[in-house]
């Protein structure tokens, strides 16, 4: 249910930036405030991204003010603050939707409305995407205007850096700002650097700044000395050096809460030649002391009482993937100095905090920057460290290449712990964990293995940290089904799988269900209503060929079940091996179809595709009848 618009009657006039723009400039700081209000009453009772779109406010409503959109391109990176744009954009009685399954979009998307330029979810793509729409702006020649908004977390990924240096190359028209809300960069904020900014975004100075320039371009001597003396007179009061030489001009940084500057600056900025960078200083969680104070525990909440101050404590349970690998990382450690624990900004999610306070000088956050994070684990494998590195599924496709190339080509002893494995829920299209066994698989050298339960989780994290190879274990988002966890570290034998049931029909006939990771529980109930047998593979690399063919040879029909895609998974290795072998048997393959799979919670989601316990017996019962 929608939050009651009348209580806004400012945000009620600004329902599309059309809208917007015909309020007069005075009503923008209490429309901010308004705005602010109206994104913590819609989160609070529906759950989302927070504390970053608390944060944007101001430049969210400053940015739609200024520029004429969406004819003029607006290009967010991540988009965890782009709800205050979707709420800006005629999607407001429909934010409460956010991250439900058929409702808004939990990111920009660009078959959600026009004013999403780019649909997104990974981060560091909005300089380069932008760029591009620039070189097109200039072919068209209609005077459209291109504002990327990427973050200092984003901007710390190579992506953003390759983008700049050929930005500032070409040299086309374009507007970069740096949302920095971590005093990453630097801590020039106030009354003075927002007086300079809008001096230096000003039209008398630019003026100055390239008539200069034309004059002092016949006399080298001297212009390389106005040009330092620029740098150097800059370089005392913002942080600009480095944007200026990628050919940026720089400006800031400047208060993005103070709406007035922003509309003054980017008014000011809209109409300069060549690609622009303004820095923005600002707070996640602005507005709400709780959010500010924490704004890590308040990036994402569930539903809250926001006159509380406090989100609900958890209720104590099951312990969750990330938990028992973050377990596992802590006694692995205490058992091995050499072992070094990596993640691309995820510590949180992955687990790691405990293991960052117990062992920080072994425990390394490269930022957003999953290429490094891979080749930085094989600089260290070389030299006799052991690298684990934490990465989600969906992030390490944006590092296939140094795993092939940096690690597994060499050899390199390197274990990968992929969280978010499988189907991930609310986030939606650009998280789930829909490829990694399928790029996985056909890379040589790797070990890949599939956890059905929290404690096998532990024992092949041990298992592929001890094989001295390259070795992965993929392992769902959430708890497990609650099975004890056995302290002790066992090697398993590589490539070898279990059966969890047999069948009790007549040798040569019935089904054989081959489970690979946690679908194994859902597969039970079909298994015992079809009189199947049921194994859990474990192994999707090495996979377990002698126990498939024994199979094969007591078995008629056989499941493949998985939680990644079809083509190219687990399934496809069984059927490879079966025409491999000359052993012709009807196989149904079940996994996640050949589509980008929409946001929900993770259980409807499941039961839309067929996985859950009645799917997978009536897709079972379907198939058999045809």
């Amino acid at each position: 249910m929608s939050v009651d618009i009348s209580k806004f009657p400012n945000l009620a006039l600004a329902d599309t930036p059309v809208e917007l723009r015909s309020l007069p400039k005075e009503r923008l700081p209490v429309l901010c405030n308004e705005l602010r209000e109206y994104l913590l009453r819609s989160v609070s009772r529906s759950s989302g991204h927070f504390a970053s779109g608390l944060g944007t406010v101001e430049l969210t409503v400053a940015l739609h003010y200024v520029y004429n959109t969406p004819f003029d391109r607006l290009v967010w990176d991540v988009g965890h603050q782009a709800y205050p744009h979707k709420i800006l954009t005629g999607r407001r009685e429909r934010i409460h939707s956010i991250r439900k399954k058929d409702g808004l979009h939990p990111f920009p998307w660009r078959g959600e409305s026009e004013y999403d330029v780019l649909s997104v979810g990974h981060s560091s793509t909005s300089i380069g995407a932008a760029l591009g729409m620039a070189v097109a702006a200039e072919s068209e020649g209609l005077g459209r205007k291109v504002v990327a908004v990427i973050g200092d977390g984003a901007i710390t990924a190579g992506m953003a850096f390759e983008a700049l240096n050929h930005a500032g190359d070409v040299h086309k028209d374009m507007l970069v700002v740096l949302n920095d809300n971590e005093m990453s960069i630097s801590e020039n904020v106030g009354a003075l650097n927002n007086h300079l900014a809008r001096i230096m975004s000003g039209k008398l100075y630019t003026t100055i700044r390239e008539g200069g320039k034309k004059v002092l371009s016949g006399l080298p001597p001297v212009k390389e000395l106005a040009k330092r003396a620029e740098e150097h007179l800059k370089g005392m009061v913002v942080p600009g050096t480095l944007f200026e030489e990628f050919g940026f001009n720089y400006i800031g940084p400047i208060d993005g809460h103070d709406i007035d500057a922003l509309v003054e600056t980017l008014r000011n900025m809209r109409n300069l030649k060549g690609p622009q960078l303004l820095h923005i200083k600002t707070k996640k969680g602005k507005g709400y002391e709780p959010a500010e104070k924490d704004p890590i525990g308040y990036h994402a909440v569930p539903k809250f009482n926001p006159d509380e101050w406090a989100l609900p404590k958890s209720t104590p349970g099951k312990p969750s993937f990330s938990a028992i690998f973050g377990q596992w990382l802590c006694d692995m450690a205490a058992a091995d100095e050499r072992l070094v624990g990596i993640t691309p900004a995820m510590r949180e999610g992955s687990g790691l905090v405990k293991f960052s306070q117990q062992y920080p000088s072994r425990y390394f956050d490269v930022a957003i920057a999953e290429q490094h994070a891979v080749t930085f684990a094989a600089g260290l494998a070389i030299s006799g460290q052991k690298p684990v590195v934490a990465i989600y599924s969906s992030f390490l496709q944006r590092a296939y290449d140094q795993l092939i190339h940096d690690v597994a080509l060499q050899e390199l002893p390197v274990l990968f712990a992929i969280d978010r494995a499988g189907l991930v829920g609310a986030d939606g299209p650009t998280h789930q964990g829909a490829f990694d066994i399928s790029f996985l698989r056909t890379v040589p050298n790797m070990v890949v293995m599939t956890p059905s339960d929290e404690n096998e989780c532990r024992q092949m994290l041990y298992t592929g940290y001890q094989c001295n190879q390259p070795a992965a274990v993929r392992y769902p988002r959430g708890s497990g089904c609650g099975i004890e966890v056995q302290t002790e570290m066992q090697a398993l034998a590589l490539g070898k799988g279990r059966i969890i049931r047999k069948r009790k029909g007549q040798e040569g006939q019935g089904i054989a269900i081959l489970a690979f990771g946690t679908l194994l529980h859902q597969a039970k109930a079909a298994a015992e209503a079809l009189d199947a047998t049921l194994v859990d593979m474990r192994f999707v690399k090495p996979m377990d060929d002698a126990l498939v063919l024994s199979l094969a040879a007591s078995h008629y029909e056989f499941v493949t079940i998985e939680d990644n895609a079809i083509m190219g998974g687990a399934g496809s290795a069984v059927n490879e091996l079966l025409m491999r072998t000359r052993q012709c048997k009807p196989v149904l393959n079940l996994g996640l179809p050949d589509r980008f799979i929409e946001q929900g919670t993770q259980e409807e989601i499941y039961a839309l595709l067929g996985l859950d316990s009645a799917g997978i017996q009536a897709s079972i019962e379907a198939w058999r009848q045809t």
